[in-house]
């Protein structure tokens, strides 16, 4: 099965943020499965950074150290192999790269508006009606997806619809008019 990749922008720094937030829960009620989730933000003065999901280089330190620890404890040197593989398993760790390429990310960022965000999406399965009602009315300007024509719309129209106006009034209890 191919991943589906969803690129879209925002013009504040905070709702891409906040929809990611929505995509995670999605995933634990099983209505998504992310390979990948980023989120890009270009500050008001212009430098853009990435918020990723998974942290490659804590994880390859953790790795690294228990790895280093086992290793000094054979050689007498619990304390160097802790330390040495650490500092490798952060490494290899920083410079691994898993799902969306970071240039690619960053170049797209680049051309946004300072104080805006981009949500990157890396999905491997959703079941496409739920998450769309979860989505309505999240706003953003669709950038780039590997989505259908078709499909592409159907997204951008879900991201500009507003919520139902039953959903927003307060329900009229009152059943003698």
């Amino acid at each position: 099965m191919s991943n589906t990749f969803i690129a879209v922008a925002y013009d504040d720094m905070f709702t891409a943020q906040e929809v990611r937030l929505q995509l995670l829960r999605m995933q634990k009620e099983y209505l998504l499965d992310l390979e990948d989730a980023v989120v890009a933000v270009r500050d008001e003065k212009g430098k853009v950074k990435l918020h990723q999901i998974h942290n490659m280089t804590a994880a390859g330190a953790v790795s690294g150290s228990f790895w280093g620890l086992l290793i000094g404890l054979i050689f007498m040197n619990p304390l160097l192999g802790l330390a040495a593989g650490a500092a490798g398993g952060a490494l290899s760790g920083a410079l691994a790269d898993v799902g969306i390429d970071d240039e690619f990310m960053k170049k797209l960022a680049a051309e946004l508006k300072p104080g805006s965000s981009v949500l990157f999406v890396l999905v491997k399965h959703f079941t496409p009606d739920k998450v769309l009602a979860e989505l309505e009315g999240a706003g953003g300007r669709v950038l780039k997806t590997s989505l259908s024509h078709e499909d592409e719309a159907a997204l951008q129209a879900v991201l500009d619809a507003s919520k139902p106006q039953a959903e927003t009034a307060a329900p009229n209890l009152d059943k003698s008019a």
